[in-house]
């Protein structure tokens, strides 16, 4: 599946920015090699991904695939940094 970029708008980038992580964290992240599993959300099909930014931050964020004008983009829900223990145990499975 091809991937044409990311669908930030007003009603998605301020549930990510609330917890610190930049935009271009998030991308960071989406664009590297995140460890990425389904999302049990009940309403639409969303996906998690975990991984790192440039700076070596790790990231935990949520989304979904969408469909905007014929193309595939990458829609961030949300994403906040991984607490210690998280990480411990991000890295022990990798």
């Amino acid at each position: 599946m091809k991937i044409a970029g990311f669908d930030w708008d007003s009603g998605n980038w301020p549930k990510c920015e609330k917890h610190g992580v930049s935009r271009e964290e998030i991308e960071q992240v989406l664009l590297g090699e995140p460890a990425v599993m389904a999302d049990p959300h009940p309403d639409e099909p969303r996906m998690r991904a975990i991984g790192k930014t440039f700076a070596g931050r790790h990231v935990f964020l949520v989304f979904i695939l969408r469909n905007v004008d014929g193309q595939t983009k990458l829609r961030p829900i949300s994403a906040r940094y991984m607490h210690q223990k998280e990480i411990h145990h991000y890295e022990g499975q990798i």
